[in-house]
């Protein structure tokens, strides 16, 4: 035997107490060493092998939206502006439109019982932080609550938006280029404009019956609003749109 060297010894497992179930006969502990005399902190265990398990999940054919919540395949991102230049992907902005693929069996409201007002096969496009994505069947959808979709859009125009419940879809109003004095702004100091004319309205909130409330405001209405508020949007003729609900309206002006 080298010296500074110990081989461990084999014990049987006579030497420890029975347990039922377990006969001493028939299992043995071995050390494997070699370790290093004064160090059993550095044993060796040549034979013993960690895997982690993977967990494979199954294959899901079917999804079936629970409630008041759709499930919308997600229109791919642009990947050209409309000069033919192609985009980065840092560059291409989050698509938030899609094709409703299913949708829920709707809510109770009082005694009323409220289905979805969006069809399988609508064109939609919806609030831009809503919703939960996830792959399906090889393509990217989204999950999302009814009240989360902002209006059908059968074109590739926003002005074309049918807006659903409250929301409002309204055609900002062009930023001022001078100031009062006349000096000429650039894009970066000019103020976003909260003041604009409504294109289209939703067919107004449910009451606690389930009846639908009409809005205060209608199409053609120049209406001030708060800043913050809603979904902006560009149209092809690079006018700017923004689609919020009519309590973010604060007042019509004439």
């Amino acid at each position: 035997m080298a010296s500074g060297q110990l081989t461990a010894p084999a014990f049987s497992a006579r030497l420890v107490p029975s347990f039922d179930g377990l006969k001493p006969s028939t299992v043995k502990f071995a050390f494997v060493g070699p370790f290093k005399g004064g160090s059993l902190a550095q044993r060796s265990f040549r034979g013993l092998v960690v895997r982690a398990a993977t967990v494979v999940a199954p294959k899901y054919t079917s999804l079936k939206p629970l409630g008041d919540r759709v499930l919308v395949k997600i229109k791919t991102a642009e990947e050209k502006t409309q000069g033919g230049i192609l985009l980065p992907s840092t560059a291409q902005s989050k698509p938030q439109g899609g094709e409703v693929v299913a949708v829920g069996e709707g809510r109770t409201i009082g005694k009323s019982q409220i289905d979805i007002s969006v069809k399988t096969g609508s064109q939609v496009i919806y609030s831009k932080y809503a919703g939960t994505e996830l792959e399906f069947n090889g393509s990217n959808h989204l999950i999302l609550k009814e009240d989360d979709i902002l209006g059908i859009l059968e074109t590739e125009d926003v002005k074309d938006l049918k807006p659903l419940n409250e929301r409002i879809l309204i055609k900002v109003a062009e930023a001022e280029q001078k100031t009062a004095g006349g000096l000429l702004l650039t894009e970066a100091s000019k103020e976003k404009p909260s003041i604009g004319t409504v294109i289209a309205v939703g067919p107004g909130p449910l009451d606690e019956e389930g009846n639908r409330k009409p809005l205060t405001v209608s199409a053609g209405n120049t209406v001030m609003y708060s800043k913050y508020a809603g979904n902006d949007f560009k149209n092809s003729d690079g006018s700017d749109y923004i689609v919020l609900r009519a309590s973010d309206v604060m007042a019509v002006l004439s």
